[in-house]
């Protein structure tokens, strides 16, 4: 069994905040493997189902960010995984828009739900890192990662969103490299098949 987990503050208000990409992740997922109803448990609610044949629980924490930790923690010890079990989908303002990351364990970057998560059940846990880019100022960093998307981000994030979805089984099933290319490969630009240019025939001079 996994605990697929997506981060993000509970509310409307931040429904679509470049911090809550963790959570539309998640939904997607749901939606895509038709998972149960989302209803409440573990602080946060839960959904719950089958990815290609694996037994998955969906969490989105209903407590704020820098508590995430409370939520992913009861799941676990409830279920009895190990953090090996557990893949924790949430914003990276170091990767760009639109691509994205996997690793087990290392430090949180400074990010609030992964500090918290860490106290929590360690370290040794999957990280998906989708990129939401970084502001100009560091001093801008909250108020980045707490805006809504704008609309020059729909195209790329729709287009993630569904990548992620798509590729969910394989980094369920623990190819974390292969999740990492087929997400690479759906949201690549099309390339432009460019037509050979004509050359022009030389001129034949007719000789009586």
């Amino acid at each position: 069994m996994r605990l697929l987990v997506g981060l993000g503050n509970p509310g409307t208000e931040y429904a679509f905040n470049r911090h809550n990409i963790g959570f539309l992740a998640v939904d997607a997922i749901a939606e895509q493997y038709r998972l149960s109803p989302w209803r409440a448990r573990f602080q946060g609610v839960v959904a719950e189902g089958f990815v290609n044949g694996m037994k998955v629980l969906a969490l989105k924490p209903g407590t704020y960010m820098n508590l995430s930790g409370q939520a992913v923690g009861e799941a676990m010890r409830f279920f009895k995984m190990t953090p090996e079990d557990v893949i924790v989908i949430y914003d990276e303002i170091e990767i760009t828009p639109g691509k994205v990351k996997v690793k087990q364990g290392g430090g949180s970057a400074g990010h609030n739900g992964i500090k918290s998560i860490d106290a929590h059940i360690g370290e040794n846990y999957w990280r998906v890192r989708l990129g939401v880019g970084r502001p100009e100022t560091k001093a801008g960093v909250t108020n980045h990662v707490l805006q809504n998307f704008a609309k020059s981000d729909v195209d790329w994030l729709g287009k993630l969103l569904n990548a992620v979805a798509d590729a969910a089984p394989l980094i369920i099933a623990g190819n974390e490299s292969k999740f990492m290319t087929k997400v690479a490969l759906l949201t690549a630009p099309p390339v432009e098949k460019k037509e050979p240019e004509k050359k022009d025939k030389p001129e034949v001079t007719e000789t009586k």
